[in-house]
């Protein structure tokens, strides 16, 4: 008798257990769902309020937050974006303050002098092509070169910028980075470093020094596919990539 109520009693249980798990499942699915729908509300709100849209595209801003989110030895909470789908001529870099949620600075920045002229179209992570190269950087130190105050940059992706310390990539300052300079129809270029006008360099570099993150964009197929960054992003939203 016993063992006729224990059986009876295993039975009612694991059918009630199999009840739960699969009721569980469309309420488990709503509530995935309506967590992609709201981060992608979230961020999209953010990119509206810090009025973004004429220094760096949604898609840039979007991956950018993307990788930051992953980069987790970041030392503080400010973002650095480069937009690389923009004109030199065009302001394209945004420091970005995430704590306070609000936008520090905005400039125009060079590109390599290999990397293209209006438009940089072309990178490289190899030393003596004075071009520059996409992804994902940490900051870290300052130091006085041959271009003043500047700051040196770590790239994080192997095979994409990780060879950025040996080939001297850092933001400086520079005269041809100055927007005068685009009435030659584009911003003067460097061998490769992120150049800024010398006015903004100091403090610039001081709002991001010391282990912020630093995302250089393009809409370049290859890269944006092997980055360890973006691959296989929950609540990822879709944006058309192209090969430049």
């Amino acid at each position: 008798m016993i063992r006729l109520f224990c059986s009876v009693l295993f039975l009612l249980l694991s059918r009630t257990a199999f009840l739960s798990y699969t009721h569980a499942g469309p309420a488990c699915e709503i509530t995935l769902k309506a967590s992609a729908s709201e981060a992608s509300s979230s961020w999209n709100s953010l990119y509206e309020t810090m009025h973004l849209d004429s220094i760096v595209s949604r898609e840039a801003f979007h991956r950018a937050l993307t990788g930051y989110q992953k980069i987790k030895n970041r030392k503080k909470e400010v973002l650095t974006i480069i937009d690389f789908s923009k004109a030199s001529t065009k302001k394209r870099l945004a420091v970005i303050d995430m704590e306070q949620k609000k936008v520090l600075y905005t400039s125009v920045v060079a590109h390599g002098r290999n990397s293209g002229g209006n438009y940089a179209t072309s990178f490289s992570n190899k030393n003596g092509s004075y071009k520059s190269s996409l992804g994902f950087y940490l900051t870290n130190e300052t130091y006085q070169g041959s271009n003043g105050y500047s700051l040196r940059l770590d790239g994080l992706e192997k095979g994409v910028n990780d060879n950025a310390r040996q080939r001297a990539i850092v933001m400086h300052g520079a005269a041809y980075a100055h927007p005068s300079t685009a009435r030659t129809g584009r911003l003067g270029r460097s061998f490769g470093c992120p150049a800024v006008p010398p006015a903004l360099t100091k403090p610039i570099i001081n709002a991001i020094k010391g282990g912020s993150v630093m995302f250089i964009y393009a809409p370049e197929k290859n890269y944006l596919a092997q980055s360890r960054f973006l691959k296989n992003t929950e609540n990822a939203v879709s944006f058309p990539a192209h090969k430049l």
